[in-house]
């Protein structure tokens, strides 16, 4: 018990420390909100991933998941690697990085309002975000709190309390740059943490291949779709007892990335085209370990299906439980390393969470209606201020929590980036896309997935998620289509900003641009 406390004191010490040393770097909104858009590849990966991967994957996903497709639900990591991580960077890390300076659009919200021309759309988008990342930060504390039960047998509240109060200190006190250097070092906790925590799992079980075998022998007629009930080794298998469902989870838990405001607010931090290029790989490799693992681990779940606490009390399996049951019987040090480890990745995702809703709506939400004279020194105040709110409200909610885990994140995903996605990313490729296109994408993500939490129109919220995000990719260029496009000259002019200092035929970096730049001025005054 010494050492899991004395892991838990020192890292939370670190944590409030770079929060406070941080607080000089954040002096005004673009350094509090994105770093002064100077945030070098390195701090920019490891704040993508740990946003990423949290609680919610460790804790949520993997055991449900794992426990449903067996080893097959690695592909869900490597799919988070490839779509998630690598495709993320290389469509939006570079035009998004130009995109919003150009606009100076610090947040996704204004980025709407800008590209589009329309406040009221960077309103309802501050709204949106709001609303659906609530159920995603509450998701986060629901799983942090069921792997303090395990470690130390503290009750549920308590933790997430204590939580709370942790993550608001260092981020009000240093907002994007004090998020970042903590994302930085609790990144490197999960690398090593995860293949730690892997090791000792399958030791416990006699190594890789006898885990591997009595895996295989376990029956999955309960998930398995008909066709396949029945058969043996379906949990070892390559594709799982039920590939289709697998594919929604790969898309909603991959390709949503894209849309969700949280994660592509890194890229506007970013300081240069030449980091996005780093950044790429660095993220890339952080999610093939951290995400794969996660899913690999959770395969083998259902060798514990037997420890305490893994079912209900009507016999249905508490998803949430499994991984903290499968941990339980690690040694003190390892648990101590779990527990470090998860509340690494929750408190970054945590801290991304509260700094993107804050900021949204002070910026997109307040200022732009009831408050349009809010001086900058007003803004800083009232996102601090909006941050205890939005912990508060999210708290709250992870006091009653509806439903477990990955169903909340499936409608949080689903929600935001239905409404999201699509408008985002054709905005940053195609000047024709309209304005009544992305009314019609914010409304679409919006009622579905509402609809669908009363209705059930699709059973699963994550299948329900992906399916949000699909059509929305269909519908805006379909709207787009057959409505007014945006004025030509202004598009035309916004769209070469991607072609100023030759960026795409010789890959100079907008740094490098700038530099070029200075030193014609001064050799023409010379």
């Amino acid at each position: 018990m010494a050492i899991k406390i004395f892991l838990l004191v020192l890292f939370f010490g670190v944590m409030i420390f770079i929060g406070f040393w941080s607080r000089r770097h954040a002096t005004n909104v673009n350094d509090y909100v994105l770093g002064g858009r100077t945030v070098g590849p390195w701090l920019t990966a490891f704040a993508f991933g740990t946003s990423y991967f949290s609680s919610v994957v460790f804790v949520g996903y993997a055991g449900q998941f794992g426990w449903k497709f067996g080893l097959a639900s690695t592909w869900i990591g490597l799919g988070n690697a490839l779509i998630g991580s690598l495709l993320a960077w290389i469509i939006l890390g570079r035009r998004t990085r130009i995109m919003t300076q150009k606009l100076d659009a610090r947040t996704m919200p204004e980025y709407f309002g800008k590209r589009y021309g329309s406040t009221a759309l960077q309103v309802v988008g501050s709204i949106i975000s709001f609303v659906f990342l609530v159920p995603y930060t509450a998701g986060v504390y629901n799983g942090l709190s069921r792997l303090f039960g395990m470690a130390f047998s503290i009750d549920y509240h308590v933790v997430i309390i204590i939580m709370a109060l942790l993550t608001a200190v260092y981020v009000i006190a240093g907002g994007y740059m004090a998020t970042a250097l903590n994302d930085f070092i609790q990144g490197i906790i999960m690398l090593g943490g995860i293949a730690a925590v892997i090791a000792a799992v399958l030791h416990g079980q006699g190594g890789f291949l006898n885990a591997m075998k009595e895996l295989s022998i376990i029956d999955a007629s309960d998930v398995a779709k008909p066709a396949l009930q029945g058969a043996e080794g379906l949990l070892t298998s390559f594709f799982g007892p039920d590939p289709m469902a697998l594919l929604g989870v790969v898309i909603l838990t991959s390709l949503g990335t894209w849309g969700l405001p949280q994660m592509v607010q890194k890229f506007y931090a970013i300081k240069d085209e030449k980091s996005v290029q780093t950044g790429t790989v660095i993220s890339t490799f952080f999610a093939f370990v951290v995400a794969g693992g996660c899913y690999f681990l959770g395969g083998f779940g259902r060798l514990f299906g037997d420890v305490p606490g893994v079912h209900n009390e009507d016999g249905s399996i508490a998803f949430d439980a499994i991984i903290p049951s499968m941990l339980s019987t690690l040694p003190d040090i390892l648990i101590g390393i779990v527990i470090v480890l998860v509340l690494s990745a929750s408190m970054s995702t945590l801290s991304s969470l509260v700094l993107t809703s804050s900021s949204t709506m002070t910026l997109d939400f307040l200022k732009k209606t009831f408050w349009q004279d809010m001086s900058e020194k007003t803004q800083l105040v009232v996102m601090r201020v909006l941050i205890a709110v939005f912990i508060v409200i999210s708290v709250a909610l992870a006091f009653n929590p509806p439903t477990f885990i990955a169903q909340m994140m499936g409608v949080s995903w689903g929600g935001l980036a239905g409404a999201f996605l699509a408008p985002f990313m054709y905005g940053l490729y195609s000047k024709n896309v309209t304005k009544l296109s992305v009314w019609v994408s914010f409304a679409w993500g919006v009622l579905f997935t509402v609809m669908n939490m009363f209705f059930h129109y699709i059973a699963s919220p994550i299948n329900a998620g992906a399916i949000t995000m699909i059509v929305g990719l269909i519908l805006v260029p379909l709207v787009s289509y057959v409505t007014p496009k945006m004025d030509k000259d202004e598009m035309e002019d916004l769209f070469s900003v991607y072609d100023e200092e030759v960026v795409v035929h010789k890959s100079h970096s907008l740094q490098e641009g700038t530099i070029k730049a200075v030193r014609a001025v001064k050799a023409k005054e010379d």
